[in-house]
């Protein structure tokens, strides 16, 4: 069983940045982020693969960013430009493909203050 371990959530001001992180036990080819607010649907925010093409949400294009190190197995989720609706649990996501990502992390808070 893959482990995911997110860092980095907080409390920050609207307009404030955040970094996340997201550490796999072993390689994974597909990796991304999930957030679920309160009340809220979980929706996708972003994927990369292990090549480094990625995927972002429209919701937060161009003010976040996922990146990730191999050689570390951790995936990151730059985020600027944080508003109160950016406010939720992000999740990390990882698996062997898009269709095949089973492993989840425990979660990370994020809430940004108006």
């Amino acid at each position: 069983q893959v482990q995911l371990v997110e860092s980095g959530g907080g409390l920050v001001q609207a307009g404030g940045s955040l970094r996340l992180s997201c550490a796999a036990s072993e390689v994974c080819s597909y990796m991304g982020w999930y957030r679920q607010g309160v009340g809220k649907r979980r929706e996708r925010v972003a994927d990369i693969t292990s090549g480094g093409s990625t995927d972002v949400a429209d919701s937060v294009k161009g003010r976040f960013t996922i990146s990730r190190d191999n050689a570390k197995y951790t995936v990151y989720l730059q985020m600027n430009s944080l508003q109160p609706e950016d406010t939720a649990v992000y999740y990390c996501n990882a698996g062997t493909s898009r269709l095949n990502r089973p492993h989840w992390g425990q979660g990370t808070q994020v809430t940004v203050s108006s």
